[in-house]
Formats: C-alpha cells, sequence, structure tokens
C-alpha cells in the first residue's frame, strides 16, 4: 500500500488581466501583495524571465510578510526543498502554519505531512491527520488520500478500513491515480469494503488511464479473476467512469 506522498505547488494568483512578467513586476514594486507572489512563481519556473529561486525566494517572502496564503506556503515550499535559501524544515513549518491557520488547504497538506515525517517538528501522527483532516474537508484530494492512509495504518487514528476506504473514494472521485490505486487495491482484498473484483478492476484502470503501471499489473490480475462477460461489463463501467470524470462509477 502506497504511503503519504510529498506534493508541493506554487499556484499563482489571478490577480489582473494582464499577467506579463512587466505588469506583474510594477504591481508587485507597488507593493501588491498577490502580485508579489506571482512574480515570485514566474522566477520560480521561469516564465517569462530567467529562473532564479532566490529571486522567487525574495518576492515570496515579501507577499508572505503581508500575509499572503499562496505566498507563505511557497516560501514554505522553497525552505522545505532548499530552494534559493538553505534546506530548513522549521522554517517551512513556521510559513506552513501561518498559511494553514488562515484555512489554506494545501499548507494543511504541507504541516501534516510535516509531522508525520517529523521534519521541522517533532513527528506527531494525531498532528499530521488533523491537518490532513482540515485539508481533505476542503476537497483537497492529496489529503483526502493522506487521511486514507493513516486510517489504513492506524497511524494518528485507530485502524479503520472503512474509513479508510471513504477517504480513498473521495480522493479517487477527485481523480488521484494514488487513491484510486488504493481503492482498487481495497476491493481486491475486501477490506472496507466486500470483496469485488469488478470494482477492483475499474479503479486499478483508472489509475492505470493515469499513467499507474503498478495499477496497470495490479488490473491484469484482477481481470484473471472475472469471467469474460463480468470483464466487458467491467470495461464497460470503467469507460463510463473516466469518461464522467470519475463521478458515473457505481
Amino acid at each position: 500500500m502506497k504511503f503519504i506522498i510529498i506534493l508541493l505547488l506554487l499556484p499563482v494568483l489571478a490577480f489582473a488581466q494582464d499577467d506579463s512578467f512587466e505588469s506583474t513586476k510594477v504591481l508587485a514594486e507597488q507593493g501588491h501583495a498577490g502580485a508579489q507572489n506571482n512574480l515570485g512563481a514566474m522566477y520560480e519556473i521561469g516564465e517569462g524571465v530567467p529562473e532564479n529561486d532566490t529571486e522567487a525566494v525574495k518576492w515570496f517572502r515579501l507577499a508572505a510578510e503581508q500575509g499572503q496564503v499562496d505566498a507563505q506556503n511557497n516560501l514554505g515550499v522553497m525552505y522545505s526543498n532548499g530552494k534559493g535559501v538553505p534546506e530548513n524544515d522549521a522554517e517551512a513549518v513556521k510559513w506552513y502554519r501561518l498559511a494553514a491557520a488562515q484555512g489554506y488547504a494545501l499548507a494543511q497538506s504541507n504541516l501534516g505531512l510535516m509531522y508525520s515525517n517529523g521534519e521541522g517538528v517533532p513527528e506527531n501522527d494525531a498532528e499530521a491527520v488533523k491537518w490532513f483532516r482540515l485539508a481533505a474537508e476542503q476537497g483537497l484530494a492529496l489529503a483526502q488520500f493522506n487521511v486514507g492512509v493513516m486510517y489504513f495504518n492506524g497511524e494518528g487514528v485507530p485502524e479503520n478500513d472503512a474509513e479508510a476506504v471513504k477517504w480513498y473514494r473521495l480522493a479517487a472521485e477527485h481523480g488521484d491515480a494514488l487513491a484510486q490505486n488504493n481503492l482498487g487495491v481495497m476491493y481486491y482484498n475486501g477490506r472496507g469494503v466486500p470483496q469485488n473484483d469488478a470494482r477492483a478492476y475499474l479503479w486499478f484502470s483508472m489509475a492505470a488511464a493515469q499513467g499507474d503501471e503498478e495499477a496497470r499489473g495490479y488490473r491484469d490480475t484482477a481481470s484473471e479473476r472475472l469471467t469474460v462477460g463480468a470483464r466487458n461489463e467491467a470495461q464497460q463501467q470503467a469507460t463510463r467512469c473516466f469518461d464522467s470524470g470519475f463521478k458515473d462509477c457505481d
């Protein structure tokens, strides 16, 4: 069963119709926090300007110090990864926590990850679950997946396969391939749900369609348990599920 995945994003805010580098820089230099965050992201990914992590950190920090939540999370990412600054998990936690306290789901998930891994804070699975859950309840698929992992492993919460399935399903319906694979595993093994090879085949197929090679192998194994008729029906269900954006999967 896959465990928690590090996924740190750098979202760019939409703050103006003209989002070219030069216009963004003008606004950033005027103190516009959203533009400062955007400018930092442009330097980070090299959009309209040569990639420069040090400049990215500079602009993320200016926005973060104004309380801009994207920038606070992004600055935490830079400290986590040692990009533009020396790697410093305690500083990363500081900035994640500031954004998380404002209800920013991605920062809540990142803070949960730090507690889960004991990076910048003492390892504390209960705190990890707390922050994962707050993000998961806002619909962040990564956090939903992580809550499912914690329930599956009994870390920070009592082991509960049914709860693991619940959270995997929510993340799977948001298109998370890892959750789709894990949901398939639960159906294949009958953990938290009645054993069902056709349902396992469906969710393995969803993950495989998104490039998960492990799921592709599991799908083929589940297929061997199905009759030709059941396999054809499962393939049709899988097609409906994928075409509906993972909403029509029953």
